[in-house]
Order: C-alpha cells, then structure tokens, then sequence
C-alpha cells in the first residue's frame, strides 16, 4: 500500500468514526409520540427556502413531502435532509391508516414568549408539515393539531446521484448538498481540489451548507461525504474546472 492510499484510508476511518459518535438519531429506529400542525397554503409557497439552505424545495426534489422540525429535533440543523414516517394517532380527525413520509427542510422556531402556546419549543417534538401532507393524514385540516407516531427511515427513491449546489465567491468555496438518499442527513463533508490533490474538511456553516474556506477556483473538485447511519461516499471530479457560483452539479451516486 502506497503512502497517499494509506493516508486517505485513515482519514476516512477517523470520518467514519467521528460520524458514528455525533448525535444523530439513525434510521430504522423505533416509533415515537409528537405532535403535527401544518404551515404554508395550498401551493406550497410558504415552505420554500428556510432554515435547512434549500432554495426551491420542487425543483430540488422534495416536493410537498417536507417538515419543519421543532427546535430539539432541528438539532441546530444537523436533521436536514432526514426523512420521517408519520401517522396520526388518537384523534377523531385522523384518516384510517393514513401515514406519510417527509423529508426535514426546515425549522419551526420556538416562542419564548407563549411556551404554552408553541408546540416548537424545547423540549416538545413536533413536525409542522406541508398543508397537503397534513390533509393526507386527517378528515378537517381546521382541526390544527394532531397527536402522531413518527420513526426516523432512509430516504427512499431519490432520483439521480447526490447533487451539489456551488456558493461563496473565488476566495472561499461553499457547498449545499441536497438529494442524499439513506440517512439523508450529512455529517461530515471534505472537498479535494484537482490541482491541490488533498482532502480538506469543510466546516457547516448553517443548514446543509458547508463551507471550505480555501481558494478553489479553476480547480475541479471532488467531495467525500458522510451521513449519520456511517456511509461515506466519494464523489470524484464532480464539478469542473469552470464551475461558478450557482451552479450545480450532480454526483454519480447515491445512499
């Protein structure tokens, strides 16, 4: 074994290691009790954007299946991109049997001022859906708040490979990475540059944002990332030399 591969395979056994001990809940847990509202109107405008970084929520693959998660299940942003099984439970309003699986994009923040009145505070677990998957799991969407059972799954049937967006300027490189399949949330993220040849940690700035803080422009780039469950995935020369800020790029894998 050559130096340069003994080195990226300990590197990548630290990055899994430091994965396996952060505090993310897995996927294929068990069930939970929470609670449900919804946000947004009917064409779903209201849930773009947000606290996770993802612009259009459609166009980047989401849909209408999407949360925002209450602060103690936010984890400060580190449960973007999770997916989520939800039923209603205990309420007359409940459809029979009905459940849906979303996908955490944004942050119902709490209010400090009501605690009684605000279902996002800590330490309350709670999902403030989409209106059209809350009408999936009830009969009256005035009904507003619904007991649910939840459990983490892996994020199934994504299409295409895992996609990076291009931010920052020319003096510092910023990612958000979107469309990650399995676990869904990444943990950890390195980026190599095609001149520089060596792997460089990226620091998550907010949401699934990461940022690099080195100077790759002209440079393709490569992206190593993790997520919670301990996969990790090398996405070689994903992005050309010519990138620019705004563009993305998709990787030819996936969780």
């Amino acid at each position: 074994m050559n130096a340069n591969v003994a080195i990226t395979a300990v590197v990548v056994a630290l990055l899994l290691l430091l994965v396996a001990s952060s505090p993310a809940t897995a996927a294929g847990g068990g069930w939970d009790g929470a609670h449900a509202t919804f946000y947004g109107d009917d064409n779903g405008g209201e849930t773009m954007q947000g606290a996770c970084g993802y612009d259009d929520v459609f166009k980047q693959g989401y849909g209408w299946e999407t949360t925002a998660l209450s602060v103690a299940m936010f984890a400060g942003g580190w449960s973007c991109g999770g997916c989520y099984e939800i039923r209603c439970q205990g309420s007359n309003a409940c459809r029979s049997g009905a459940a849906v699986t979303v996908t955490a994009t944004n942050l119902c923040p709490a209010n400090y001022s009501k605690p009684y009145e605000n279902w996002c505070n800590p330490p309350l677990k709670h999902f403030d859906l989409s209106k059209k998957m809350f009408l999936r799991l009830v009969t009256d969407f005035r009904v507003g708040i619904i007991p649910v059972a939840f459990r983490r799954v892996p994020c199934a049937g994504k299409t295409g490979g895992v996609r990076f967006e291009m931010k920052g300027n020319q003096w510092w490189v910023s990612v958000l990475v979107f469309n990650v399949g399995g676990a869904g949330d990444v943990r950890a993220l390195a980026v190599r540059g095609s001149r520089d040849g060596r792997w460089m940690d990226m620091s998550r700035n907010w949401g699934m944002i990461w940022n690099g803080d080195v100077r790759l422009e002209g440079q393709g780039l490569s992206f190593r990332v993790a997520t919670s469950d301990g996969r990790a995935i090398v996405f070689g020369d994903v992005v050309p030399p010519t990138w620019m800020v705004g563009q993305t790029f998709q990787g030819n894998g996936q969780f």
